[in-house]
C-alpha cells in the first residue's frame, strides 16, 4: 500500500464575519478535499500541547509521531539541517530573519518577503561586520530566512527570543532578546546588540536605497529566534517501517524531514507562497511514489494568508491546493493509495498567527468504509468517526495500524 499525506498549513480558521461566519474551508470549492470526507473518515487532531508554543515545529512533529515536547529543540536546528549547516553538540542555531523597522517599531517580520538576490547581499554586509571565528556564524537561506550559529555555546539555557511575526507592531526595545539565568545574560546582550547594530549596517546599503524608492520595504535590521541544539530522533522508518519523501518549500519541514531520514523532494518553483508550483508538487510525489512507500506533501501558502489576514487569499490558497495539486495528484494515480488532508494547525484571519487548537483531518483508505461525513472542515469534522485525538495517535491511525473496522 502506497500513502499520501497532504498538509495545507494553517488552513484551519474561525468563523470570519466577511465570510457570512464561516471559515475559509467551508466557503472554499474544494471537491477534492471533500471527497476524501465522503469516501473516508474524519476527526479531530490536537497537534499542539498546551505547555509548548504553537507552530509548524511543534504541530509537525505531532503528525508525523514524534512527541514535539521530546524531539523540538527549537526551530533554528531544524531550518539549519535543511540547509545543510552543520552542528555540533555545542552550538546554537538560530532564524535569523531580515526585518523592517520603522521609528523603533517591528513593522515586517519578512521585509516585504524580500527576493533572494538582495537578501544574499544584505546578509553578506552583516556577515563581514558580525562574524567571529568559532564565535559566531551567518548563513544565507531564502528570502528573508536565514541563520545565525553560535558556536561552543556552554550555558545549557537557550536565550529567550521574541516571534517576529508574533510581534508586529510592537516597540524593538521592548522584546530584546532575554535572559533567564545570570550565566547566559553575556549571550542575550550580544545578540540584543547585534540586532540594533544591524540597522546601522543595513538601513543605508543599496540593496535598501533602491527598495525604498521602489516603494518596498527594506530589510534593516536582523532577527534572531527559534534558538535550539539538534535533536536526536529515530528515522520514520524505525518507528513505522515505511520508506517516506516530504516534499516542500519551507526549511524547517525538511529539516524535520532530513532527522527522521525522509527522502528530501526539491521540486522547480516551490516558493513556499502563493505562486507555488502546486502542479510540479504533484508531479514530484507520483514520481517519488515510485521509489518510497510514503510521501508528504506540505504547503505553506494558507499560513502566509493567514498571518497578512486576508480570508481572501486564504480562501483562495485552500482552492488552489485542491484543484492544482490534489486534482492533478489523484487524477493521476495509478495504484491503490491512502490518503490524509489536514492542516498542521490554526492561522486564523482574526489573530493573524498560529494556535493550538484541533485541527480537522480526513482519511480515505481503499478498505475502510466511509463514516457519513460529506466535507472537509472544522465543523464537519467534529461529526467524523475519529472524534477527537492526540498528536501522536495520528500516524498509526493513517498507516492503518488502527484504522480496521
Amino acid at each position: 500500500m502506497k500513502y499520501l499525506l497532504i498538509v495545507g498549513d494553517g488552513m484551519a480558521d474561525y468563523p470570519v464575519p466577511e465570510l457570512d461566519n464561516k471559515t475559509p474551508l467551508q466557503v472554499a470549492n474544494k471537491p477534492n478535499m471533500d471527497m476524501i470526507a465522503a469516501k473516508g473518515c474524519s476527526g479531530l487532531l490536537r497537534t499542539v500541547p498546551e505547555e509548548l508554543t504553537p507552530g509548524s515545529g511543534t504541530a509537525i512533529l505531532s503528525v508525523l509521531g514524534y512527541d514535539p515536547k521530546r524531539f523540538y529543540t527549537g526551530r533554528g536546528p531544524f531550518e539549519a539541517a535543511s540547509r545543510g549547516i552543520q552542528l555540533d553538540e555545542r552550538d546554537v542555531a538560530f532564524r535569523c530573519n531580515l526585518i523592517t523597522e520603522k521609528n523603533g517599531i517591528l513593522v515586517d517580520y519578512s521585509a516585504d518577503h524580500i527576493a533572494n538576490s538582495e537578501s544574499d547581499e544584505l546578509i553578506e554586509s552583516v556577515k563581514k561586520n558580525f562574524e567571529k571565528p568559532d564565535e559566531v556564524e551567518f548563513f544565507a537561506g531564502l528570502s528573508y530566512r536565514h541563520f545565525l550559529v553560535l558556536r561552543n555555546y556552554r550555558h545549557s539555557e537557550i536565550i529567550q527570543c521574541t516571534l517576529p511575526h508574533d510581534a508586529i507592531g510592537l516597540e524593538i526595545s521592548k522584546i530584546l532578546p532575554k535572559a533567564k539565568s545570570e550565566e547566559a545574560k553575556s549571550t542575550a546582550a550580544l545578540l540584543g546588540k547585534m540586532i540594533v547594530d544591524s540597522k546601522k549596517i543595513l538601513e543605508n546599503h543599496p540593496i535598501n536605497v533602491a527598495r525604498r524608492k521602489a516603494g518596498k520595504r527594506p530589510g534593516n535590521m536582523i532577527w534572531p529566534w527559534g534558538g535550539g541544539r539538534k535533536p536526536h530522533m529515530p528515522t520514520f522508518k524505525e518507528k513505522f517501517c515505511v520508506n517516506a519523501a516530504v516534499i516542500s518549500a519551507v526549511d524547517l519541514v525538511k529539516g524535520i524531514g532530513v532527522y527522521a531520514g525522509m527522502k528530501i523532494v526539491d521540486v522547480p518553483g516551490a516558493t513556499g507562497l502563493y505562486d507555488t508550483n502546486y502542479e510540479g508538487k504533484a508531479d514530484y510525489a507520483l514520481k517519488a511514489l515510485e521509489d518510497c512507500d510514503m510521501v508528504f506533501i506540505h504547503v505553506e501558502a494558507p499560513d502566509e494568508a493567514g498571518h497578512s489576514r486576508d480570508y481572501e487569499l486564504k480562501v483562495k490558497t485552500i482552492e488552489d491546493l485542491d484543484k492544482r495539486l490534489m486534482g492533478h495528484l489523484l487524477d493521476d494515480l495509478r495504484e491503490e493509495c491512502v490518503v490524509a488532508v489536514l492542516p498542521d494547525h490554526p492561522t486564523p484571519i482574526k489573530i493573524g498567527t498560529h494556535t493550538r487548537d484541533p485541527v480537522p483531518f480526513a482519511i480515505y483508505a481503499p478498505s475502510v468504509e466511509s463514516d457519513g461525513v460529506k466535507k472537509f472542515d472544522e465543523f464537519s469534522a467534529k461529526k467524523g468517526k475519529f472524534g477527537l485525538i492526540e498528536g501522536e495517535a495520528f500516524i498509526p491511525l493513517f498507516l492503518g495500524r488502527c484504522i480496521v473496522q
